[in-house]
């Protein structure tokens, strides 16, 4: 071979090589003057996730180039949708220069072996842009319950209120039925979209927000309880376990010794009434404070004022000093008094009878006779005239 000959093909191999390994990657995108553009060109995802790439069609010649846009070298289990500008497109055209912008958005499927797989999207006739994506775990078809707050904590005669998120990773449209495991006396209800619910419909891949309301019964002791849930349908099931710590039950009691809650006194007097405060329920209860609501000018007293702890079932003595107007008429009144703790309180309405006293009464038939005797002397002295 001649020298000429040998040396012109080792400058041509390279160069060979060189435009083999750019065409390949580019398609004819050098040719046509047309890239695609995307930075993630390689992710990893989990099975049934969703996937948007921003892309950028930049036309680098002369002219105006237009392209049907496609996706090639999927299986018919994965989706995807080309939108720009709010719509979905099929094709676009570039001015020369410029660059138009889409969004391509993917479904993975749910079931799906672990791996990765390869796709490309081509601008048809002009421009390719492969891509990969990697599946890190193999699909499953299942149901998830979950919620963030499993623990919740108070008393009995509460309310527990938890959120929990019912997940569809199936890949068809299940309709969940709801249940609880409770014990007897606990009353569990299930809300979605702010109605009580039986069950409720999930579409494939989609979550619902479910509001579960726990209304244990009053006088259950202190301790932590379990309350297993479960949404299931003909296929696929899940279990969530909701804890209620109970602090115990909050009750409290205002009565007299005999449970008479009334009592007569004179205006301006004053009068001792014994009272006695219970704690009913099961919880202790502290700084239990005695009011009262009285009519205008009494004056009501408490000792003691407050009540600084109460055990369960314990009973504290209180005396409660009233003491009426000095100018209220004769009748029936009415005072209210009241223990209150932080948690819970009692009221209890007393009745209270005033009468006039002896000195004003006497006063009184003093007054009349005197008014008589004027009247009869009047009429002695002129009633002859």
């Amino acid at each position: 071979m001649p020298v000429r000959v040998h040396r012109l093909i080792k400058i041509l191999i390279p160069l060979f090589l060189t435009g083999f390994f750019t065409g390949g990657f580019h398609g004819n995108s050098a040719a046509q003057g047309v890239v695609l553009y995307t930075p993630y060109t390689k992710i990893s995802v989990s099975p049934g996730e969703s996937i948007t790439y921003s892309v950028d069609v930049i036309n680098k010649s002369g002219s105006l180039k237009s392209a049907d846009i496609v996706l090639t070298g999927l299986s018919k289990d994965w989706s995807y949708v080309l939108k720009s500008g709010g719509w979905n497109i099929n094709q676009l055209s570039v001015l020369p220069g410029e660059k138009k912008s889409f969004d391509l958005q993917l479904q993975v499927p749910l079931k799906i072996n672990k791996g990765s797989y390869h796709f490309a999207l081509q601008a048809k006739g002009l421009t390719q842009l492969p891509l990969t994506v990697n599946v890190s775990q193999t699909g499953t078809f299942e149901t998830e319950l979950s919620t963030t707050q499993p623990n919740i904590e108070g008393a009995a005669n509460s309310t527990f209120t938890y959120n929990v998120t019912l997940r569809n990773r199936t890949a068809d449209n299940q309709l969940y039925a709801l249940g609880a495991n409770a014990a007897p006396g606990w009353n569990v209800t299930f809300k979605a979209n702010y109605k009580q619910v039986s069950s409720v419909n999930v579409e494939a891949n989609r979550t619902q927000e479910i509001t579960v309301e726990v209304d244990p019964p009053d006088q259950l002791p202190a301790g932590t309880y379990k309350i297993p849930i479960v949404a299931t349908t003909s296929s696929t099931s899940a279990q969530l376990e909701l804890q209620a710590a109970i602090t115990g039950s909050y009750a409290l009691e205002l009565s007299t010794p005999k449970g008479l809650l009334s009592t007569s006194l004179t205006a301006g007097d004053d009068k001792r009434i014994d009272l006695v405060v219970i704690n009913k329920g099961s919880a202790p209860l502290k700084n239990i404070d005695m009011q009262s609501a009285a009519p205008a000018n009494w004056e009501v007293t408490f000792d003691p004022k407050q009540i600084t702890s109460l055990a369960p079932g314990q009973i504290a003595q209180v005396a409660a000093v009233i003491k009426a107007d000095k100018k209220a008429i004769a009748g029936d009144y009415v005072t209210n008094l009241e223990a209150r703790a932080p948690e819970v309180s009692s009221k209890a309405a007393f009745r209270v009878s005033v009468g006039t006293s002896m000195l004003s009464g006497w006063l009184g038939i003093i007054i009349i006779l005197g008014a008589l005797s004027s009247v009869y002397y009047l009429f002695r002295k002129y009633g002859r005239r």
